[in-house]
């Protein structure tokens, strides 16, 4: 698999906007960049295995739908987190 530099800048800024939404939503604050990235890719695949199984679809142009669904990834993974960490409290 082959991804040229664009492609790369494309995912990281995915993965950025995501993960700063998404711990804004949750936690209320963000985990600074290298987090944010690093929870916002990890939430686009988790989004991006889970929607097609739900049959989950956004009508939205290209850019804008990836960080929806990032963002909703990033939002479950922290979700799943913080259950895990407090004992399956809220």
């Amino acid at each position: 698999m082959y991804l040229s530099g664009e492609s790369i800048l494309v995912i990281l800024f995915v993965g950025l906007i995501a993960g700063w939404l998404a711990g804004h939503f949750v936690q209320g604050t963000g985990y600074g960049l290298i987090g944010d990235i690093v929870i916002g890719i990890v939430g686009a695949f988790i989004a991006s295995w889970l929607f097609p199984k739900l049959g989950i679809q956004i009508a939205a142009s290209s850019l804008v739908r990836e960080i929806l669904y990032a963002t909703i990834g990033a939002i479950l993974l922290l979700v799943v987190l913080r259950l895990v960490r407090r004992g399956g409290r809220w």
